[in-house]
């Protein structure tokens, strides 16, 4: 994979919905014939963007686009409650850890759920939980 994508990869790049990058046209959006859906990005092209990142020596950055590929199977108002959660004092450590557990057991989202753990841990070392 060469980075840009849209540049180098065009052929590879789909949406969540399958469409090809040259199939979302102005005009087809005009005739009505392209979705909300149609315009995420599926979860391979964020994987192709995060091995980019690896074979270029950015590990963080490699972990983001994991996390975003799994965030692609989580519903929007789930991703906004978890945002909400994930706010300074806005969660107890219950809810966290049980926030985790949802995106394991429901959504398959190993790599969400550990961050959401580790950020519960740090919260509780600087005391920006709620008492539960």
């Amino acid at each position: 994979m060469r980075y840009p994508l849209g540049q180098y990869e065009r052929d590879f790049i789909q949406s969540k919905t399958g469409k090809k990058l040259e199939e979302i046209t102005l005009d087809e959006v005009l005739k009505g014939h392209i979705s909300s859906d149609d315009i995420k990005i599926s979860k391979e092209t964020l994987k192709a963007q995060g091995q980019v990142a690896a074979e270029n020596g950015n590990f963080p950055m490699e972990k983001n686009f994991e996390r975003a590929a799994e965030l692609t199977e989580v519903p929007d108002e789930v991703i906004l409650k978890m945002y909400d959660k994930l706010r300074p004092n806005r969660s107890t450590k219950l809810e966290l850890v049980m926030m985790a557990q949802e995106l394991i057991e429901t959504y398959g989202a190993k790599h969400c759920a550990r961050l959401v753990m580790e950020a519960a841990e740090v919260y509780e070392k600087r005391g920006i939980l709620l008492k539960g």
